[in-house]
């Protein structure tokens, strides 16, 4: 699995396409370069219960 901006959905489909593998993905709100670390702690929190559940699933 991997997390990223929404900036890169489409550039992540080729690439799974391309290699003929499809992760499992989280994205996250595009731009993360220019928030604050508040923002940036916010994004995580609001991420984390996803990515955990899509870790831990069978």
């Amino acid at each position: 699995m991997f997390v990223a901006t929404s900036e890169f959905v489409d550039a992540a489909a080729a690439q799974g396409q391309a290699l003929g593998f499809e992760p499992a993905a989280c994205y996250v709100q595009h731009p993360i370069q220019d928030r604050s670390d508040a923002e940036i702690q916010a994004l995580a929190d609001a991420a984390f219960e996803g990515i955990m559940a899509t870790l831990v699933a069978p």
